[in-house]
């Protein structure tokens, strides 16, 4: 936590008069029991501020959650000191309807989870300000959360996964590969050695100029490349995937960033247009960068499911893997998994897409 504060600087620190305001907006009727611990989960590692209120068997009780995608969308991507501004506009608002939503009074909670790393730093010490804040009013336990933890355990409340098994998280800020012997008990296989899998398709949307594109404009960079990558022909250009000859389980992206680059300047001289403008084979490089994305992402999965097994740290048959974070509710990766699975006899588990992005539920 000190080394949080000092990146971090100064953090949003709600006045203790807020604090007890949004205490006494809940109108409960005191001293109701109940039999499960409640635990109230807060989330703003990166653009989403969420919150949710779970108890010990795993319901979920309340959520909610504000996005900033609209806002980053305009600046062409996230920006620091914008998306910590919109966390303290949304935060108070947030915990107050999942709290609402979960009809469970704050003086009836369990515990405090919050997301300490990593992430923003920005954006976390809102949440983090934030949860002290009321952690110091109502005198209930803080547990500090690793936000890649929580993505891999996220699986354990919508199946019933033994452990060990094998996560592959992928999305916009992270990409790594993982054997979850336990909780909080994690060997590290392989991890992206520049950017992770999400920033290079909003890199490259940003680079085609999607946002221009009449059914992408309200999209995502990475949901504009999958949408359009379904109109396009995967193999309209060769680019092969990247460390196709390193014998490791390392994820590399900035390599397919720059070629895709590359490829989109030669077509914008041969279809004499300017940058800025939609190329009309948009589609075709969408369909050829998702491709190549997930025959990359494959291939180390797979290395790192056989490395599992020869050592016996998987079973060798019905091993699982788990799939989640942003990317991994892409549906072309997610078949693209799933062959993979199905040829090296495991079993692929993805929570519920909503659950695949940053959330409430998966801190709690």
């Amino acid at each position: 936590m000190l080394i949080l504060n000092k990146t971090a600087g100064v953090f949003f620190k709600p006045s203790k008069r807020k604090v007890y305001e949004f205490l006494r907006s809940f109108n409960f009727h005191p001293g109701t029991q109940f039999l499960h611990k409640i635990v109230l989960g807060i989330e703003t590692s990166c653009d989403d501020t969420a919150a949710a209120v779970v108890d010990e068997t795993g319901n979920v009780l309340g959520e909610a959650i504000h996005s900033q995608t609209e806002v980053h969308l305009k600046t062409g991507g996230i920006v620091p000191a914008v998306a910590q501004q919109l966390h303290r506009d949304n935060i108070q608002r947030i915990v107050q309807e999942a709290l609402s939503a979960s009809r469970i009074s704050p003086s009836d909670l369990s515990a405090i989870a919050t997301t300490i790393k990593p992430g923003l730093a920005l954006s976390l010490g809102v949440g983090l300000s934030f949860s002290l804040q009321l952690v110091g009013q109502l005198k209930k336990p803080f547990i500090p959360i690793h936000h890649m933890e929580a993505h891999a355990l996220t699986i354990r409340l919508t199946n019933k996964v033994e452990f060990p098994f094998l996560v592959l998280l992928i999305s916009g800020g992270h990409c790594l590969l993982a054997l979850v012997q336990g909780v909080s008990d994690f060997l590290l296989l392989g991890k992206s050695l520049d950017i992770a899998p999400g920033d290079m398709l909003d890199k490259v949307a940003r680079r085609l100029s999607l946002i221009k594109h009449p059914e992408c404009s309200t999209m995502s960079g990475g949901k504009a490349i999958e949408h359009l990558a379904k109109q396009g022909n995967r193999f309209h250009f060769d680019i092969k995937p990247p460390l196709h000859r390193a014998k490791n389980c390392d994820f590399s992206f900035t390599g397919l960033q720059q070629v895709t680059n590359k490829r989109i300047m030669k077509k914008e001289k041969e279809e004499g247009i300017e940058e800025g403008q939609v190329l009309s084979s948009a589609a075709d490089i969408a369909a050829t960068v998702q491709h190549t994305m997930a025959c990359h992402i494959v291939r180390r999965t797979h290395r790192a499911i056989l490395f599992c097994k020869q050592r016996d740290l998987l079973p060798q048959n019905n091993a699982v893997l788990v799939a989640s974070g942003g990317v991994a509710s892409n549906f072309y990766v997610r078949r693209a998994l799933e062959i993979l699975t199905n040829a090296t006899q495991c079993t692929l588990l993805c929570p519920p897409p909503r659950l695949c992005t940053d959330n409430g539920i998966m801190i709690a």
